[in-house]
């Protein structure tokens, strides 16, 4: 307003701009609020009113067409605020549903979990989302640390409401049942109810115990990623894979747990295929097992977020399939010596922290450009 007031107070009625001056309050209704859009268009009206009277214009129609085209635009862009406000406070809502759904649903993992320490990271694939169509939980039991995680096909509202039950099932049957096979049959069963036609879901089901070792059922899904103390990586694969959970198929016989070799000081990190389908401009898949060293940080949760930096750089932009990692840290069981003082390691009392999650939208930034999210859980011991 200020610049058409500046070029029409130089050049004089010949050159025209006055009802430029309506361009104020028609900015004013896209950016601020019904109330800021009204001062901003009687504002106007008074820069017209002045110019007019400067450049003689109310002695023709041309200075009244000014304030009535001014006016015009004002009461449209009052109309559009009140419109966007009211939009943006239902979208508002809506958001914090979501983030109740997302707590229930993707519930933070405890960070530590009997011998293991435990950290989680999730990039959705649909922007401004924090959940979409891979799953993973932490669940003590009796038997040892049970874990889960899985890759729904599809996206969208229909792949969440997969993963709810899928999730539902599992927490429920970690609980309850004594083998890991009684646990995969019964989230088979319920993925089997839920999911029809050509719809299923691909998982790794673990069970970690300090005395029974470590067993995994694979139902399709890519084989995780075992690292050793030296640097070296492992991708321990089935001797058999079992069928996809929900495809409804009858199975002549139920999946085969397999042992993998998962000691103290050993880290496994548990994915979905959004991590090693990842491209670059070049079109080269993510290669998850060169980055195996970006693992080597002290904290878990720091690790794992270097390695999803790595993975958002390498993608180049936003990433086409949601991508979950899970990573796992074989601690030593035994006790560690106290202080002089008789008062617990500070490591030690790391070790009992709260939870930690990170869910992000892949908007293709990393740290600040990436949607972020810390929630805090009460302390959970193993």
């Amino acid at each position: 307003m200020a610049l058409v007031a500046l070029l029409d107070g130089i050049g004089g009625q010949s050159v025209g701009l006055l009802p430029l001056v309506a361009l104020g309050p028609a900015f004013a209704g896209l950016v601020g609020s019904w109330v800021r859009t009204a001062v901003v268009g009687v504002l106007a009206v008074a820069v017209v009113c002045a110019l007019g009277v400067v450049d003689g214009l109310f002695a023709e129609r041309r200075g009244f067409a000014a304030i009535g085209a001014v006016v015009g635009v004002t009461v449209a862009g009052i109309m559009a605020a009140v419109i966007r406000q009211r939009s943006e406070r239902e979208l508002a809502n809506v958001r914090s549903i979501a983030e109740v759904a997302q707590r229930v649903l993707l519930r933070p993992v405890p960070r530590s979990a009997g011998h293991l320490r435990a950290a989680v990271s999730y990039t959705s694939a649909v922007a401004e989302a924090r959940i979409g169509g891979d799953l993973y939980e932490v669940v003590p039991s009796p038997a040892g640390v049970r874990v889960i995680i899985g890759d729904v096909q599809g996206k969208g509202l229909e792949a969440v409401e997969t993963a709810a039950v899928v999730l539902g099932a599992f927490r429920e049957a970690a609980h309850d049942e004594k083998g890991l096979e009684g646990v995969g049959e019964r989230v088979q069963r319920a993925a089997d109810r839920a999911l029809g036609g050509e719809k299923f879901v691909t998982a790794i089901m673990a069970e970690i115990s300090p005395v029974h070792g470590t067993r995994l059922l694979n139902y399709g899904h890519p084989a995780p990623m075992l690292v050793k103390p030296d640097g070296q990586v492992e991708l321990p694969e089935p001797p058999e894979y079992s069928m996809p959970l929900g495809l409804g198929l009858d199975r002549a016989e139920a999946a085969v747990p397999f042992e993998v070799d998962f000691r103290p000081g050993d880290q496994l990190l548990l994915y979905t295929d959004g991590v090693t389908e990842a491209r670059d401009a070049a079109g080269m898949f993510y290669p998850l097992r060169e980055r195996a060293r970006l693992l080597a940080d002290g904290d878990p949760q720091r690790a794992l977020e270097a390695l999803r930096a790595d993975l958002v750089r390498h993608a180049e932009g936003p990433l086409h399939d949601d991508a979950a990692m899970l990573l796992l840290r074989y601690r030593d069981p035994a006790p560690h010596p106290p202080s002089a003082n008789g008062a617990e390691r500070p490591e030690d009392a790391d070790l009992e922290a709260d939870a930690a999650v990170i869910p992000a939208t892949a908007d293709g930034q990393a740290g600040g450009g990436a949607t972020r999210m810390r929630e805090e859980e009460p302390k959970q011991t193993g």
